[in-house]
């Protein structure tokens, strides 16, 4: 049989003292003191209940419950010459004293020797009288940290001797010793953290067992336990699971998502329980992974707490010790060397603080904080900013329930009040862990800025930089934990959860558009005047690294875009107001009622059980609209679930596929591989006739060899940086500079290579190496520590920064320092602080070394000549004369080439140019340091040696540049450009797809589809994008949520192209094709294919739909098909573009005007086709100097093609007009062919180029 996932129930297990201690006992006439107990393992219910011999002698045990691996558990039966006291006045009959053992098998991973101590945390004690029921909650770790979770409840049974109760002669014997109670306790034990629902189930139990006989006590329990073991986990989502066990209406909450933890506690607790304050210095003393214990008088509400404090870390995971509950005979588990979060008893609490040291003492029912080793307690609190925004924020919840029940009647059902109350408390948790994990971001926003995910590297010391100085030492504990260790694997592996969601919903749209600025490293110097350096503690407040663009107007050059700056204090330090965060609304949650369970414990009836489950979940999903597809999913998770456990194999494969493409998050992989492994021969032969299941079952084998070649990737390895220790060659020092967080591109680390390794053999030393970081750190600081006053500030813009001071110098403009930003030159004089503008980069006209006259000696300077002043700008710069020279020429020319190409990045490529010329020279100290840094004078160079003009119609319609792979050692090819209203979509190598906000031109979100390479993309309605893949898939995007949970994978081969149509009843229809000719017809409201036909034909490269035909273009021919799939017309290629390489590379339609456009691969020529005369095309057009066209796409009346030049191999953009079939521009801008062009709103066209070029080009529609 296939393996299930857990479900609810793992073992249910009945503790309690054995019967001859309470026979002993019960004779003593005169116990006024009770003695302690030792409790035992009585009886293990553990499923499967039923089960069910099959011919091949394999039990089928219907349950939702993992394949366990169990091992013998041997339970002692005496039998006594005298009858066991029993309960309830009931006795056994006289037998001879013997003992026998009764074998039973339980889970193997389940500890029943450490189990009765806790139940029994405080001991088994006997009473006098009844006393009332008891809950506790237990969490076990076993050794690879997996928890597994228990609930626990304590009840007490009167104890009666044989002749209690018994008539003798006539007479009833009535003893005279006091009557005596036992308590017994019943845990069920799961592998999911359901406090509530558990504990709901146990007391449904005590209203059975209360009235029960004793002979009926083991039975009951074990029909309870069955019970339980019927009931599935929900899927991920929201859809919740309830069941009825008289006379409670049980409901299992379902997780978030697939990466979050079930949630099924009371999450205000510990706002109950301590002050804001307390409440962030116990979260802070977790995050530093101190010994921690906590103490109550009430064994339940230390689990509850600390489950409650650990989830409000999330996504960030607990990684040391945790027991919440340790019994008294546990207690030298607190001597543990390592860090761990334990919990005791109070009674506890003096001798734990005597008899330890390096103890956090939390005193969870006075809401107090002390330490084992001295009054105070000396570690580093909670970064302020993030404690601030925490309690404001906390400051705004409303805990207390009957403040909600104030307009409300009074209930007279106990399901509907129970249901209120869950509806609050969801609501409230909801705001708390918003909360929680907006104190998470606060703390660790901007990590990911100081990763290298490449060499899977994080650089501890520059994000430390980074952090006010106040904060220092909490970061510097924190970094050495576990569970950052293990939150930094997370950021590396990129795992999208509720981290870096929030992180993306919190950044202003300022720093967003800032991240294109030529400044990577530098704070603005608008945000260093008013609060220093000091006060720049967060890494979204550097002019940031990441990916995006500085242009919201495309009019405005980029040199005169500001970006205002809201506030003086760090957007992550500025005090919160309550609303901030997730704003996403509340999602309706649906609950999923199971049928009743079955009365007796037999196979045939818990099969009919399941039959029903699946006619519920049947007409559950009929009745559910085809948009709802999320909510569908999880109908189809739960039947597929059922029709496993219950043995029909095929159609569990069917729910699993019809899973898979409305929601692929939340599909079971690994069940999904197991049922397909299980399949006897006859129904996997049937599988094979069903082309669905055919599909699913090759999607498994192609998955798992895929996992298995993955298998050696090193995906848990954290490296912090480390200098190097020995000489380094070419490659060697490529990975250790990108490590760094210097440089990423390769072509400037192999520049920088041949300049530290001038006059010498080629590889640097360590100690080398170690002086150029050191230099580059200091130079860096030292920049981000000037302070400008504010008469300086009203000369700059407010995104500039100080890269680079001179000494005090004499200048022709006065003495003073000359400062260096990204835009321009100039003085701050002194004496008097002020602002004498020296010259904007694209000012200059003349840069040369000079020498001024001084007495009899020539004191070397720098001569600037500026566009539209006479006078001559001199600074004796003396020794540092050389290295401005070749600064301010890089600059100079990197601002050219900006200025000619609208591309920002060369400017930042010319200003890292120029600081690594700066470390260059100070790191060597040699007579050579000057020509070793010329080797870094990358855009002087070209401009020397190639001018880099720019044609002028290109310059004139050429708006702006992007670049997808700024953060990349080497670019990647643009694939496919899609643009929907407000958003421009790029599709990259092995899936990547950005999405860049097209008002500002700045990313706002990255995702993966796959691995594979995609063909196309396709706005399917409001919500949908759709993406064809090399790896046959069509992943669907929601443009809302920005997440793919959705794939289409009928398919059998690359998809190549998509189309939107209606069809003949007005219904939207998509189209797609594939590159072994075939297409599909799809549904798009249930994403169900309607048709599908194949056409012969060499590589089927696009469809597009029209007037009731689809016009498909492949390779040798493009075709003219009737809906239904018959071939209505066949176009070859001309005759004279026929050969071995020749093929159509896209196909255009123009209805309107009835012409049919076509252009290959080889071939600089377009051709115009009639569509009613397709035997060869009425209009060529020769593009010049042109040797092949990729892509074409109409805007207005033009004709818009992309393509490679003949003499250059750079890529050329042709537009064409539609009336008079001539060629209207010829634009140059991009280094590697034109693979991708679209069209936004017909204001713009946006080019995408090969992957020697990789950037995005914006171009003006006429």
């Amino acid at each position: 049989m296939a393996e299930l996932p857990s479900g609810l129930l793992e073992a249910c297990v009945v503790v309690g003292a054995p019967g001859d201690k309470l026979r002993d006992i019960h004779k003593q006439t005169k116990l006024n003191e009770l003695p302690l107990l030792e409790a035992e393992v009585l009886h293990v219910h553990a499923p499967p209940f039923v089960s069910k011999e099959t011919n091949s002698s394999q039990v089928i045990g219907p349950a939702f419950s993992r394949v366990q691996r169990r091992r013998s558990f041997i339970k002692k039966k005496r039998r006594d010459r005298v009858a066991e006291p029993l309960f309830n006045g009931e006795a056994t009959s006289h037998t001879e004293a013997s003992s026998t053992s009764e074998d039973s098998s339980v889970p193997k991973d389940l500890d029943l020797i450490a189990l009765p101590q806790l139940c029994f945390p405080g001991g088994l004690q006997l009473a006098h009288e009844q006393r009332e029921d008891s809950y506790h909650f237990l969490v076990f770790t076993d050794l690879f940290g997996n928890r597994t979770h228990g609930v626990v409840v304590q009840y007490y049974r009167a104890v009666q001797s044989c002749q209690e109760g018994v008539v003798q002669n006539g007479h009833r014997w009535n003893p005279t010793r006091s009557r005596l109670y036992a308590p017994f306790a019943v845990c069920i034990i799961s592998k999911f953290p359901y406090y509530n629902a558990l504990r709901d189930c146990l007391s449904c139990l005590l209203v059975q067992l209360r009235p029960a006989r004793q002979a009926d006590f083991e039975e009951t329990i074990k029909e309870f336990s069955a019970k339980l073991s019927l009931v599935p986990i929900p899927p991920p989502g929201q859809l919740n699971v309830s069941f009825s066990l008289r006379p409670l209406q049980v409901v299992l909450p379902s997780r978030a998502d697939q990466d979050s933890p079930v949630i099924d506690i009371d999450l205000h607790l510990p706002f109950l329980c301590f002050t804001h304050t307390a409440l962030l210095q116990v979260l802070s003393y977790l995050l530093q992974e101190q010994k921690l214990v906590f103490f109550s008088s009430d064994w339940a509400r230390l689990t509850l707490v600390a489950e409650s404090l650990l989830l409000y870390l999330q996504p960030m995971s607990w990684q040391q010790p945790y027991v919440p509950v340790l019994a008294r005979g546990m207690l030298d588990f607190l001597m543990a060397p390592t860090a761990f979060l334990m919990g005791c008893h109070i009674s506890h609490f003096e001798e734990v603080a005597a008899e330890t040291e390096d103890l956090i003492l939390v005193n969870v029912d006075d809401g107090i904080i002390q330490s084992s080793w001295s009054e105070t307690i000396e570690l580093p609190a909670v970064p302020v900013a993030a404690a601030e925004s925490f309690m404001s924020r906390a400051e705004s919840l409303q805990l207390h329930y009957d403040l909600e029940l104030c307009h409300l009647g009074v209930g007279t059902d106990v399901n509907t009040l129970r249901s209120q109350r869950r509806d609050w408390q969801r609501r409230l948790n909801s705001q708390i862990q918003n909360i929680a994990l907006e104190l998470v971001v606060n703390i660790f926003r901007g990590v990911q800025d100081f990763l290298n995910h490449e060499h899977r590297v994080f650089n501890s010391e520059e994000f430390l930089r980074t952090r006010d100085p106040a904060d220092q030492l909490f970061y510097k504990k924190v970094l050495e934990t576990h569970i950052f260790h293990t939150f930094l694997r997370d950021r590396l592996n990129r795992k999208q959860d509720t981290f870096i969601r929030m992180e993306q919903n919190m950044r202003n749209n300022a720093h967003r558009n800032r991240a294109m600025t030529e400044s990577p490293r530098r704070p603005p110097m608008s945000e260093l005047s008013r609060s220093g350096y000091s006060s720049y503690t967060s890494s979204c407040n550097r002019l940031s690294k990441r990916l995006g663009a500085s242009l919201p107007n495309l009019e405005q050059p980029a040199s005169d875009t500001i970006i205002a700056i809201s506030s003086s204090r760090p957007e992550s330090l500025r005090k919160m107001s309550p609303d901030v965060g997730l704003k996403s609304p509340q999602k309706a949650v649906k609950v999923f009622r199971l049928p009743e369970f079955p009365p007796p414990l037999a196979y045939h009836y818990v099969q009919n059980y399941y039959s029903d489950m699946v006619a519920s979940l049947g007409k559950a999903i009929n009745a559910t609209p085809p948009d709802e597809s999320a909510l569908l999913a999880r109908y189809h998770y739960l039947r597929g679930l059922v029709n496993t456990v219950s043995n029909r194999r095929l159609d569990a494969l069917e729910d699993f596929q019809s899973l898979y493409k409305t929601d692929s998050d939340i599909f079971p992989s690994q069940m999904v591989k197991s049922l397909v492994d299980s399949l006897p021969d006859v129904e996997r032969l049937q599988a094979d006739k069903r082309p669905e299941l055919k599909r699913l079952i090759s999607r498994v084998k192609r998955d798992r060899e895929r996992a298995c070649h993955d298998d050696g990737r090193e995906e848990d390895a954290v490296k912090r940086f480390q200098l190097p220790k020995k000489y380094m060659q070419l490659d060697e020092f490529v990975k250790c500079v990108q490590e760094s967080g210097i440089v990423k591109d390769q072509g400037t680390i192999h520049r920088l290579f041949d300049a530290l390794t001038v006059g010498h053999q080629k590889q640097v030393g360590p100690d080398l190496f170690r002086v150029f970081y050191t230099i580059w750190k200091e130079t860096e600081a030292e920049a981000q520590e000037v302070c400008l006053p504010v008469s300086v500030l009203e000369h700059i813009e407010a995104s500039e920064c100080v890269f680079k001071l001179s000494s005090s110098v004499k200048t022709s403009r006065g003495v003073g320092k000359i400062a260096m930003t990204q835009r321009r030159l100039f003085l701050l004089t002194e004496g008097r602080p002020g602002y004498v503008e020296v010259a904007q980069y694209r000012d200059l006209e003349e840069v040369k070394v000079s020498s001024a006259p001084f007495l009899l000696l020539r004191i070397p300077s720098l001569k600037l000549r500026v566009r539209g002043r006479k006078e001559v700008f001199e600074a004796n710069l003396k020794t540092e004369t050389e290295l401005w020279n070749l600064m301010v020429k890089e600059m100079w020319a990197g601002r050219n080439i900006t200025d000619q190409h609208k591309d920002p990045q060369y400017m930042q490529q010319a200003l890292t140019n120029a600081l690594l010329m700066d470390a260059a020279v100070g790191s060597l100290q040699s007579s050579k340091a000057i020509y070793a840094a010329s080797k870094l004078a990358h855009f002087d160079r070209i401009k020397m040696e190639v001018p880099m003009m720019v044609p002028k119609t290109t310059a004139e319609t050429l708006k702006h540049k992007i670049n997808p792979s700024l953060e990349l050692a080497a670019p990647q090819a643009v694939d496919v450009l899609l643009y929907t209203p407000g958003q421009l979509w790029v599709s990259v190598s092995g899936g990547k797809v950005m999405v860049f906000d097209a008002s500002s031109w700045s990313l706002t979100h990255t995702c993966h589809v796959g691995s594979a390479r995609l063909n196309c993309m396709l706005g399917v309605d409001k919500d949908q994008v759709w993406m064809g893949s090399e790896d046959s898939v069509i992943y669907i995007i929601s443009m809302v949520a920005m997440v793919c949970n959705r794939q289409l994978t009928e398919h059998r081969a690359e998809v190549t192209g998509l189309a939107l149509d209606t069809d003949k009843y007005s219904q939207t229809v998509a189209y797609s094709c594939s590159a072994e000719g075939s297409v599909m017809v799809w549904d798009v409201s249930t994403l169900q294919v309607k048709r599908h036909f194949r056409l012969s034909c060499d590589r089927l490269q696009s469809v597009y739909a029209c007037n009731g035909s689809l016009w498909c273009c492949s390779r040798d021919s493009i075709m003219e098909v009737w809906r239904n799939g018959s071939l209505k017309n066949r176009i070859h290629l001309p005759e004279q573009q026929r050969g071995s390489t020749a093929a159509f590379s896209s196909a255009l339609l123009l209805p309107e005007r009835g012409e049919l456009w076509s252009v290959c691969v080889d071939s600089g020529e377009v051709c115009v086709w009639h569509i009613k005369d397709t035997t060869k095309p009425f209009q060529r057009v020769a593009l010049q100097d042109c040797t092949g066209c990729y892509c074409m796409i109409k805007v207005k009346n033009q004709v818009w093609v992309g393509g490679v030049g003949r003499s250059s191999s750079k890529g050329k953009i042709y537009t064409l007009d539609t009336e008079r079939y001539q060629v209207l521009k010829e634009l140059h801008g991009h280094n590697d062919k034109v693979a991708a062009l679209c069209s936004a709103e017909d204001r713009y066209v946006l080019s995408g180029a090969g992957k020697h070029d990789g950037k995005i080009a914006i171009w003006k529609v006429e």
